[in-house]
């Protein structure tokens, strides 16, 4: 049976409310977008439009895809971030809007027109690093990765984005470089779900990197580590930024304090729950 766009549209959104999804007309626009190469302006424009049989059957295979509870940034291999479109795929987390608040602190610190070396570590598909790049062009940015296939994506997406004052190379957090290294400025978004939580076997969590998730059993091996071994690596005054859960912020006030950052903060995010805390690294 043939459909028209609005058809099409109207019956996905019926399939993927059952499922609990909230944006499921969204969804459904957007997974039809993807098959048909136009963007939702257009099918609003033409909903009488009649879809091909080879159209309707790749909707359909999309439509089960979410429905089966594959993110819809998964499927349609691509996100938005800050101002960027990035590309992602399950060997990539998913840059979520939480993570924004991360990069506006960090903004927050740089002057406009400071030359600063930043290092982003864990930098899956580049999205802190790239956005960073992008509004602070005078500085040099380091994305790190212990995944080579995560890296490959975030150099795809520095240049789809056309960044150049930014490298990636592979490291498991700081230990790739030399003791002599420092850095204005080190930022991260490390796992920090505790490994038994049961929200990593439901929902979109299930489809992504489970390195990229889960660090120990409170969550923190991570940030302990990051925190331990940065302070080697910052100028004096340089400063340390870390996302992590909404229940660990005395964790890390404790952490940062106990390694002798000074400056110690903790900001909210637009869900008004801890979400990122940070510290000053001052030399002694």
């Amino acid at each position: 049976m043939s459909h028209t766009i609005d058809d099409a549209i109207r019956h996905a959104t019926t399939i993927l409310g059952q499922t609990e999804h909230n944006n499921a007309r969204l969804e459904a626009e957007l997974l039809l977008t993807s098959v048909l190469k136009k963007n939702r302006t257009w099918l609003r424009t033409w909903p009488d439009k009649i879809l091909s049989p080879a159209q309707q059957q790749a909707f359909e295979k999309l439509i089960l895809r979410r429905q089966n509870g594959e993110p819809i940034a998964y499927i349609l291999g691509q996100r938005d971030f800050w101002t960027l479109t990035l590309t992602v795929t399950s060997d990539t987390l998913i840059p979520r809007p939480e993570t924004e608040l991360l990069l506006e602190q960090a903004l927050a610190r740089i002057p406009v027109q400071a030359s600063w070396t930043i290092l982003d570590l864990g930098t899956g598909s580049g999205a802190i690093a790239i956005a960073l790049a992008k509004e602070r062009p005078c500085c040099h940015v380091i994305g790190t990765d212990r995944s080579l296939a995560a890296l490959r994506i975030a150099r795809q997406n520095a240049h789809s984005n056309d960044v150049s004052n930014i490298h990636f190379l592979t490291s498991n957090w700081l230990t790739s470089f030399a003791g002599n290294f420092q850095a204005h400025m080190i930022l991260s978004n490390p796992p920090y779900i505790k490994v038994q939580d049961p929200h990593l076997s439901i929902g979109d969590l299930r489809f992504e990197p489970p390195s990229a998730l889960a660090a120990g059993r409170e969550g923190l091996d991570d940030l302990q580590q990051i925190i331990r071994e940065a302070k080697k690596h910052l100028k004096p005054e340089g400063w340390l930024l870390l996302e992590h859960g909404y229940q660990q912020q005395a964790a890390l006030a404790a952490l940062l304090a106990q390694q002798g950052y000074q400056s110690i903060d903790c900001y909210r995010d637009y869900a008004d729950q801890p979400r990122l805390s940070l510290g000053q690294w001052r030399a002694n």
